[in-house]
């Protein structure tokens, strides 16, 4: 999963996408959209790629998608580099101790 997450935070316009649920709360389609400068069919794919890595929800409302962040999905890459610095903690202590014991 958290593959998929990189993944969508490596493109500028999902970047913009995800920032502006993140600070603007819940946004249908059209709204979300305004001024990002990709095509709708683009921004329609950029949109799906941040829902299938669990960055972003829809729901339905009559005529509308409402899009909106979710953070439990943010929460994944915290935890994986959080246990990436825990590796590189470990391997600088025992160097450390290597270096201290010559």
């Amino acid at each position: 999963m958290t593959t998929q997450i990189f993944f969508a935070l490596s493109d500028p316009h999902r970047q913009e996408i995800l920032l502006r649920l993140a600070r603007g709360g819940p946004q249908t389609t059209l709204t979300l959209l305004k001024g990002i400068g990709a095509t709708r069919q683009g921004a329609t794919r950029h949109l799906s790629i941040l829902e299938e890595a669990g960055l972003v929800k829809s729901e339905k409302r009559g005529r509308e998608i409402i899009r909106e962040f979710n953070p439990e999905a943010v929460t994944l890459a915290q935890q994986w580099f959080a246990d990436l610095e825990h590796a590189w903690d470990s391997r600088l202590d025992r160097l450390r101790q290597q270096y201290e014991q010559e």
